[in-house]
């Protein structure tokens, strides 16, 4: 993209907060990812095995309600700038996490497929929007200086989220698969309470930007929104099928499965870390384009039949970028908007909702393609490493048109 000198910029920052007013709102941001994405959706991954063996749903049913909490989140990525425009910042937030506890709460009784899909989709929802508005309503609090690993600490929440379901879980099911579930509403709860009073006030944020001459280039963005979009179909093969694959289709038992996951959850930790680490050398661009191909190999190992020790390294890979990408593409679209602060919100909010569509439509179409082909498990993952093959083709193309115009 061509740089050119722009008019200087008329802002109004955030309202810093006092150090540990900042460290508790960090908290609450890292409290809203651990229960929106870390329990409210990826603690169904080991439960999905556990619900087929105890004969409440049949497994293409169980795998559609995994789908339903994928089109929730896409609700929620469209409904949560609104909502807290409407209601305010603090009561959407709060709202959102109390909604994310009462559905898993109302998981524990069977009542149907209906009563699941709506309660996994209403899960859904609230990780969706607590995407789109946590971090948002933190890091513009924090110093510049400490944003990154203010970031990262947000963004490992999802990370501990799947670590605490991984070892959590398979220890709930021994008391039964209703324990489980009141389990994780429980620890729900509590995240809840811990966050309700650290969110900062509505009225401490804002920033304008007037008086520019020069706007970033459409295609570029569009670009990065297809490429996340792209990653997020790559990743709903592991997301979904990852316990249950190596549970059933590798016939290892759910807890053999449930251990694969807890890798997958340590890899989505330290993600963010590492990805923050790789970009501060490599610059975001070529950290993304890095991460793109590491993706695509880790998500072809299971198809490929190369044991145990390909497999470790597969959930390791996948789980570190799941959370990875998240800081990378926030960084990116801050290279491609850089005197642009009230834009970055917005395509922030694009980049999520495109996220959302595609994983949703990834999701139902890989159960779909799931129950056609009669359990193929290898078709799944060979699907998504195509996904992650695309999203780097295009982040290459669009990299030489932007070159070619800067020239």
């Amino acid at each position: 993209m061509t740089r050119t000198t722009v008019h200087e910029l008329t802002r109004h920052p955030a309202t810093p907060l006092q150090p540990v007013r900042t460290w508790r709102a960090i908290l609450c941001a890292f409290c809203a990812s651990l229960i929106g994405i870390g329990l409210a959706r990826f603690a169904y991954t080991p439960l999905l095995p556990a619900i087929v063996d105890a004969h409440w749903f049949a497994p293409s049913a169980a795998a559609y309600l995994g789908a339903a909490n994928l089109a929730g989140y896409l609700a929620g990525a469209l409904l949560g700038r609104p909502m807290a425009a409407r209601l305010s910042q603090g009561i959407t937030l709060r709202a959102m996490m109390v909604l994310a506890t009462v559905a898993c709460l109302a998981c524990i009784y069977p009542l149907g497929f209906v009563w699941f899909f709506v309660w996994r989709a209403a899960s859904g929802l609230a990780g969706g929007a607590l995407m789109v508005l946590a971090a948002p309503a933190v890091l513009p609090h924090v110093p510049a200086s400490r944003r990154g690993v203010a970031g990262g600490i947000i963004f490992m929440g999802i990370g501990v989220g799947i670590v605490v379901s991984g070892t959590l879980v398979p220890l709930l099911l021994q008391q039964g698969l209703r324990q489980a579930w009141l389990g994780l509403g429980g620890l729900s709860l509590v995240l809840t309470a811990i966050a309700w009073r650290g969110w900062p006030n509505d009225a401490m944020a804002g920033a304008t930007a007037v008086s520019h001459n020069h706007s970033p280039s459409l295609g570029a963005l569009r670009a990065l929104y297809v490429e996340y979009a792209l990653n997020a179909a790559g990743w709903v093969p592991h997301m979904i099928f990852l316990v249950d694959f190596i549970a059933h289709g590798l016939g290892k038992g759910v807890q053999i499965g449930s251990e694969y996951w807890v890798l997958f959850g340590i890899g989505a930790t330290a993600g963010p870390i590492v990805a923050g680490y790789l970009a501060d050398r490599a610059g975001f661009a070529a950290a993304l384009r890095l991460a793109f191909l590491l993706e695509a190999g880790a998500v072809a190992i299971p198809a490929l039949g190369l044991g145990q020790a390909w497999l470790i390294v597969s959930s390791l890979v996948v789980g570190s970028f799941v959370t990875g990408t998240v800081p990378l593409m926030l960084g990116r679209i801050g290279e491609l908007l850089p005197h642009h602060p009230a834009q970055q919100k917005a395509a922030w909010g694009t980049a999520t909702v495109f996220f959302a569509l595609c994983q949703a439509a990834a999701a139902y179409g890989l159960s779909f393609a799931f129950i056609k082909s009669g359990g193929n498990y290898t078709l799944l993952f060979a699907i998504g490493t195509g996904a992650m093959i695309v999203a780097l083709a295009i982040d290459l193309v669009a990299a030489t048109r932007s070159r070619n115009l800067e020239a």
